[in-house]
């Protein structure tokens, strides 16, 4: 039976291995080689209540979400960025969904908006958000490079009335 919560400091190791499939194999993310523990260690402790890191576990974690702060600007405290991958010998069986679902009521509970980069070719993210009302707000053309190939980014946004 698939459970999403909080991530603790034992999932880490699922987590970087997840997400190094994304670098290693799609172009999810625009990193382009994988994290090491210690990389990813920095990442989560830089995560906590405020900005929430989830797994999706079904006997094992098979997909994370998290929410980060969009930029250290004082300005943008209401905004954060949003990331959620499932482990590819998990995909297509709704994993993704309930991970953004949740992830996104966190993110109602403490902030204004949350915003998604996507890039072009992900089909699955961009009907994902779409269904969980997250509006396109504009592209950023080829903006970056992988595997051998200029990206277009497209940005989706959700933006929280009750929190004003």
């Amino acid at each position: 039976m698939l459970t999403i919560r909080p991530a603790i400091k034992d999932d880490l190791k699922a987590i970087t291995h997840i997400y190094n499939q994304a670098i290693i194999r799609t172009t999810a993310t625009f990193d382009t080689e994988p994290k090491t523990f210690d990389e990813m260690l920095k990442w989560f402790n830089h995560h906590g209540s405020t900005h929430p890191v989830l797994v999706a576990e079904d006997n094992a974690v098979v997909g994370w979400a998290s929410l980060s702060k969009w930029s250290e600007r004082c300005a943008y405290e209401g905004t954060v960025e949003l990331s959620f991958y499932v482990d590819e010998n998990h995909r297509g069986k709704g994993i993704g969904k309930k991970l953004l679902q949740q992830i996104t009521e966190e993110g109602r509970k403490k902030f204004h908006t949350i915003i998604s980069r996507i890039t072009e070719d992900n089909e699955v993210s961009i009907k994902l958000h779409k269904n969980e009302g997250y509006k396109f707000t504009g592209t950023l053309y080829e903006a970056g490079k992988k595997f051998g190939k200029y990206l277009d980014v497209l940005f989706y946004q959700i933006i929280f009335k009750e929190n004003d």
